[in-house]
This record gives C-alpha cells, structure tokens and sequence, in this order.
C-alpha cells in the first residue's frame, strides 16, 4: 500500500481548524500529518505555501499553538513537525525535543539543515525515540545519497526537483530512485510538485507521495467556509490516495 503524507499549515486558519482538520484527514487515509511550523522565510516553499506562512504569523501564531494543537493531533495521526531550523535553534532543540516527546510526534523535518549540520543533532533527536528525516535530491551523487541515508528512519523525503514546493517542475528520477533503493529499505517518499492530478505518476517506483500546496492553497480559498475547506482538502486527499494504490 503505497502512503500519503498531508502537510497543512499550523493553526491557519485557527488552532480548532487544524486539530479538526487533522481527524478529517486521518479518516481520509493520509498516513503522516506534515504540520507545518510558520516561519517568515520559508525558502524551500512556494508562494502558496509561504502566503499561509505569513497569513498564521499575521494571526498571532506562537510555538505554544504548535505544542498544545499536537497534543490533540498525535494521538489521531502519526504527525511530524516540519519547520525551519531557525526557531528550533531559538527556542532551542531540547524545547522541542521535550515538547515532542509529550505528544507523541514522530520527528522532525528541517528542509534548511544541511545533512553535515544535521549529524551534530540526529543523536539527540533519535536518543529521544524522534526521526529527523533525511533529504535527497536529483543533485545528488551516488556516493552522496548513500552518505545520506544509511541511518534513515522513518521515511526518506525525496525532492522532485531542484526548486521551490508547488512550481511543479519535472526531473528523471529513475537513477536516484534505484540509488536510493540500492542502499536502503526506508521507506521512499516523493515530495515537491505532487497533486491530484500527477499523483499516480510521481509515486512510480517509490513507496508514497508527499501533497502540500495542493491542500494549502484550500486553506488560502477565502471564498469558502471552514466546513468546505475541511471537507474538500478530505476529498482530495481520497483521491489521491485512492489514485497512488490504483
């Protein structure tokens, strides 16, 4: 059975938004909550997803928000806390570490902490029972990916392209697929780009996909109320997981 990880963005539009939002997509069959952290400068992100940034911190949102709502979310959905490094650093990597550990989240991804930064704290996270998941890219040698991986757990997140979420560009990703498989058994996901409409090509040859702008930009549809929202990015979410295991 080929999985689907959901990301949403923290506590946008409200904290209740979310934790409801999160039994809908528990019960939509998504397999991992990605909960997006806010952060002014989401570089790794696209205007879509960097718009709901920008519209939750406008909303007041704080890292209390995140740690309560995961409470609620955790035990529904296996959830992992996706977010820049620069308010793990500030708040400080044992906050969260502690804060995790008490709701239940599976780890921790950081698309800004390169993997030779990442070893100085991968001990830390995994003595606390949390992944930090491991990134892989089309520019990646062979010798590279496999530098990469070897501790992987959890899943490993691979990027579809070069770029920013949601610009929806398209790479031959066949040679590191098999680099990737040729090393390890974690669980292989792709990320960047997948939609409802692409889904079922994207997971070729991977064990599941990774959908964030396609639901954000719901999240961002300010001409329907929250019920719809909820119920469309649930709908969404169906399909897509129904199309990936066709």
């Amino acid at each position: 059975m080929k999985k689907l990880v959901a990301y949403i963005t923290s506590s946008y539009p409200d904290s209740n938004f979310t934790i409801d939002l999160a039994n809908k997509l528990s019960e939509s069959g998504v397999d991992y909550l990605e909960l997006g952290i806010p952060f002014s400068d989401p570089v790794a992100d696209g205007p879509i997803i960097e718009a709901a940034n920008l519209k939750a911190l406008q909303n007041g949102f704080k890292l209390e928000h995140l740690f309560t709502i995961s409470k609620e979310i955790a035990p529904i959905i296996d959830t992992l806390w996706m977010g820049y490094f620069n308010p793990f650093y500030h708040k400080g990597l044992d906050t969260f570490i502690k804060e995790a550990s008490s709701s239940g989240i599976k780890g921790f991804i950081i698309p800004d902490l390169p993997h030779e930064e990442a070893l100085k704290y991968k001990p830390q996270i995994e003595a606390a029972n949390l992944s930090l998941i491991d990134f892989v890219a089309p520019t990646d040698s062979k010798d590279r990916v496999e530098k990469i991986i070897k501790d992987a757990k959890e899943f490993i997140y691979m990027v579809a392209y070069a770029g920013i979420t949601g610009s929806g560009k398209s790479e031959n990703l066949q040679e590191l697929i098999a680099n990737v498989k040729q090393v390890s058994n974690t669980p292989l996901y792709i990320g960047f780009g997948v939609n409802e409409q692409n889904a079922k090509e994207k997971v070729d040859g991977v064990d599941g996909v990774i959908v964030g702008s396609e639901f954000v930009k719901v999240l961002l549809d300010e001409s329907i109320n929250y019920t719809q929202k909820q119920d469309k990015i649930a709908t969404i979410a169906k399909n897509i997981k129904s199309r990936i295991n066709e």
